[in-house]
């Protein structure tokens, strides 16, 4: 008979640094997946891997985040000033804003693969509930396990989120989405902000910083 298995198996490398991530593609964090046996696609991976986007894509000006759900700084910018972001400008026409994983380290590659497995239209909502468990889930001694409980809130079994954990397609898909933020801009830390390609304003800036930047392109 087939063990099964439990959340307990998943030991993230918490000492894994931004520099290890990008040099190894996270390597190390997609190891614990691995050794769990072969992957399973619980999730439709194209659906998965899909751009989370909110706002019109016809408007003047598109913004990237890159974000990591484990960055204190991320959350402290989806607490204030993106809410304001999104009303003004998402909100009314005028951006077209994606969210783009760049997980640092320890479970946060997790974190992302959990709410890219949630239905679309529920993505935007996960990541606020994930932001604001962040403390709790970060700093457990078992972060898998916290995550484990805010999946079945969501609706997702233990069963149905170990599948999650172990697939491993979808946790390469979400490094590939880091490793190109990080050829294509330089992007190095989070929460990092690419406005049409071009501009690029990095970490948690205030609201009137993003404004300044903002209103150059619709002048």
């Amino acid at each position: 008979m087939m063990k099964k298995t439990t959340l307990s198996c998943f030991k993230p490398d918490l000492s894994l640094n931004r520099r290890d991530f990008i040099a190894g593609a996270g390597a190390g964090l997609l190891l614990a997946a691995t050794q769990i046996g072969t992957a399973s696609a619980a999730t439709d991976l194209e659906t998965a891997l899909a751009p989370r986007t909110l706002g019109n894509p016809d408007a003047p000006i598109r913004m990237a985040e890159y974000f990591s759900l484990s960055c204190s700084h991320c959350a402290n910018f989806h607490k204030g000033t993106f809410n304001q972001l999104k009303a003004d400008w998402i909100d009314t026409g005028k951006m077209f804003f994606e969210f783009r994983d760049f997980p640092l380290q320890g479970a946060a590659i997790y974190a992302h693969a959990l709410a890219r497995s949630v239905p679309v239209e529920a993505y935007d909502g996960m990541i606020d509930v994930l932001f604001k468990q962040q403390e709790k889930w970060v700093t457990a001694s078992e972060p898998v396990s916290e995550l484990a409980k805010i999946a079945r809130i969501a609706g997702i079994g233990n069963d149905a989120f170990v599948e999650i954990l172990q697939n491993r397609p979808l946790l390469e898909g979400i490094v590939a989405i880091a490793q190109d933020g990080y050829t294509r801009f330089d992007i190095n830390s989070t929460p990092s902000f690419v406005i049409n390609d071009k501009t690029i304003i990095r970490g948690d800036r205030g609201y009137d910083e993003f404004l300044a930047e903002l209103n150059k392109l619709v002048a």
